[in-house]
């Protein structure tokens, strides 16, 4: 979108403001559908955690996508954006066998990564098909808290119990229908998603009784001029030979999956913030937005990069900045960076705003969060109201002293 939408959807809707594009994401959804056109059985499932606005659900649900969930919740959100339970995977960590059996009561498909809540599962419900989350031990990821395909992870089951799981299977009489695989986030190398590929093939090949093989995702999309992402169309035709030719080994036909959440989104995305201040000290310019890590936090949490626009202003002369929040703590979203001169009031654009941005967002320091609008047809939608106080006080019981 041109810098002139952007700055009148802010003074429509106020700042800070999340913006989401639903062309870019159709576009991203088409394009990963593309690469794999060669597989006969295609599924893709929306992971639901990247962003989860209803509206947005209903939109790859128009799109034909499933949704990939990691809480109870996100099921009931997927529940309530009209997902057919047999399109939604409930693909959770560390949880209680309660929140699974709430899950498998809805009639969605459940996916373990616990030797123990198999077995516990097993024998309560053998009837219910369950998807079996391997851990390949291989390292993949863009940074320590997204690589989650290793041997000192805490997801998955690994490949060297898979013993474990049979003899499990045998004995609860469960069946196990699914083979799923999640190696880490931002993954540029194929090879590594393609190693990763052979064990989960071969793991696949240990079960007679299997339906579809999640591949998870990790995808990684630019987040600056000349940066590098994963190319979709070479691991398309690679994996789509191997998985073709695994099929007539295996000898029936297999559903392929994956998992997409910032593939599909990021893009999307762009955060819209006004400028309080502008603060010079000896060393260092200083801008400070309206917004802090309360409501984007990845480039604190993950050191990611966002590419940062002043389009009140994107003409002038660039000076170096460093784009700071207000929250009660270091909340720096770019150190030292170029960027058209700041003044205050000016709006700045962060992009690739799409994915784990609003869904970690929080009240922290009693803030509100900000509002959501989604272009659709060329028309904005407000998605999600701007919060208010009495949103803060929502839930919380005086006590008289």
């Amino acid at each position: 979108m041109q810098n002139k939408s952007l700055l009148k959807l802010v003074e429509k809707h106020g700042s800070p403001l999340y913006l989401y594009n639903t062309e870019i994401i159709a576009s991203q959804y088409k394009k990963l559908t593309d690469a794999f056109k060669p597989v006969k059985n295609l599924k893709i499932n929306y992971a639901v955690k990247a962003l989860s606005n209803i509206n947005i659900l209903k939109l790859f649900r128009k799109l034909g996508a499933g949704i990939d969930t990691v809480s109870i919740q996100e099921v009931l959100l997927g529940l309530k954006a009209g997902f057919d339970p047999k399109n939604i995977i409930f693909t959770p960590n560390g949880v209680s066998l309660e929140e699974i059996e709430k899950a498998a009561k809805l009639g969605v498909q459940i996916n373990i990564d616990n030797l123990y809540i198999l077995e516990q599962f097993g024998q309560k419900h053998p009837e219910t098909p369950v998807c079996i989350r391997v851990n390949p031990h291989i390292m993949a990821g863009g940074n320590s808290k997204i690589s989650v395909g290793h041997i000192g992870s805490k997801f998955g089951i690994s490949i060297y119990q898979i013993d474990h799981i049979k003899n499990i299977e045998k004995a609860t009489g469960m069946r196990i229908n699914g083979i799923h695989m999640h190696t880490g986030s931002d993954i540029l190398d194929i090879d590594a998603f393609l190693r990763a590929t052979d064990i989960l093939l071969d793991v696949v090949s240990k079960f007679e009784n299997i339906e579809f093989v999640d591949f998870g995702s990790g995808f990684k999309v630019p987040y600056k001029e000349g940066d590098i992402s994963t190319d979709i169309e070479s691991l398309g035709v690679k994996l789509s030979k191997k998985f073709n030719e695994f099929i007539k080994t295996y000898g029936k036909p297999l559903i392929l999956m994956f998992e997409p959440g910032k593939f599909l989104v990021s893009e999307s995305g762009k955060f819209l913030t006004k400028v309080n201040v502008i603060k010079q000290t000896p060393s260092t310019v200083f801008a400070a937005v309206d917004s802090g890590f309360n409501h984007f936090i990845r480039p604190m949490f993950y050191n990611s990069h966002h590419h940062i626009t002043n389009i009140s202003n994107p003409k002038a002369k660039n000076k170096f900045y460093s784009v700071v929040g207000y929250i009660c703590e270091t909340d720096t979203f770019g150190s030292n960076r170029q960027i058209s001169e700041i003044r205050e009031d000016d709006i700045l654009c962060f992009d690739n705003a799409g994915a784990y941005c609003f869904s970690m967002t929080s009240n922290y320091n009693s803030r509100f969060r900000p509002a959501e609008v989604m272009v659709y047809n060329g028309k904005d939608f407000l998605i999600r109201k701007r919060e208010t106080i009495e949103d803060i006080f929502r839930g919380q019981d005086e006590v008289e002293f």
